[in-house]
């Protein structure tokens, strides 16, 4: 069973889109995408800089739309029917929801947009940040977080878990973390996936209410809690609360263990959730489709499930 996970904010890197727009068909629907979220996802995904790209509201859409070119290009010629599920990592959930065919692309673009200015004006109210913590006793740290008002933001497994809050108290967790841990700063715009996000949850209710999702044609796994989930409009219910709360990534990986996983492609801009994959799924296939001349090996992989 082939599992297809799509990637969250911070895999994005400078250029990373130009390599999909020297094809004429997918510069074409970039396009589509990009009239649909509101943000010109060529500019942004070809010319601009780091730290154009780490905003929010621009990083989102451009993500998503990676995601839903690749996979357009994984499971054309009729190769759909051969993937076995589909998952993504917070805002990956939103590429996960239009391959899945919960939501259409156009309204996947829209919830992104929306999602993308609603985040970024959220962690404008005061500063805030993350930090990746890797090693050390989970129950330490939850406990240390607790003292330190932080939470948890992602359980990614592997060891690793996602932190956020207060910038003050993140330096006091690096210069103070529980034994066996390293607490690296993150390079995001604030504390996603906490109580700070909450005004986004009640912006992106409103848009949600808006939509009309469909029921899932794939499988598709919720970062709430690693589960199937088959309902449309309980899945955009999870999108809207998910900004708010931890994503547990490693309950997802469980979930593709106890599924049956033969194989993991990572859609574009792909890379982190392969690397969690070759950590937590040890033996796994894995792809990360970073660009078009990736698509061969992928599909690939795709048809040995047939």
């Amino acid at each position: 069973m082939i599992v297809v996970v799509c990637p969250g904010q911070g895999s994005q890197t400078p250029g990373f889109l130009a390599p999909w727009l020297t094809e004429a068909s997918f510069a074409d629907r970039l396009g589509e995408l990009a009239d649909a979220s509101g943000v010109d996802l060529a500019r942004h995904g070809t010319e601009s800089d780091a730290d154009t790209i780490r905003d929010t509201a621009i990083a989102q859409p451009l993500i998503v739309a990676a995601g839903i070119l690749a996979f357009d290009a994984l499971v054309g010629d009729g190769r759909r029917d051969l993937v076995g599920g589909v998952a993504g990592h917070s805002v990956g959930e939103i590429t996960a929801a239009a391959a899945a065919g919960v939501l259409g692309e156009a309204d996947a673009m829209r919830f992104v947009g929306e999602r993308g200015r609603a985040m970024a004006d959220a962690a404008a109210l005061e500063p805030t940040a993350m930090s990746a913590v890797l090693g050390g006793d989970e129950a330490d740290l939850l406990a240390r977080l607790e003292a330190l008002g932080l939470e948890p933001a992602n359980f990614n497994g592997g060891g690793q878990v996602v932190v956020a809050g207060a910038v003050d108290a993140l330096e006091r967790l690096k210069a103070e973390p529980p034994a066996g841990a390293r607490v690296i700063p993150l390079q995001v715009a604030g504390a996603f996936h906490t109580r700070y996000m909450q005004p986004a949850r009640e912006r992106l209710a409103a848009v949600a209410a808006g939509l009309a999702p469909s029921e899932a044609s794939l499988r598709l796994w919720s970062n709430r809690d690693g589960r199937a989930v088959a309902s449309g409009a309980e899945f955009v219910d999870l999108l809207v609360g998910q900004v708010a709360s931890p994503v547990r990534w490693d309950l997802c990986m469980a979930s593709f263990a106890d599924a049956g996983v033969t194989g993991i492609i990572e859609l574009a801009p792909a890379g982190a959730l392969v690397g969690l994959a070759k950590r937590a799924l040890k033996g796994v296939p894995t792809i990360a489709v970073k660009t078009p001349d990736d698509l061969p090996a992928a599909i690939g992989l795709l048809e040995q499930a047939a």
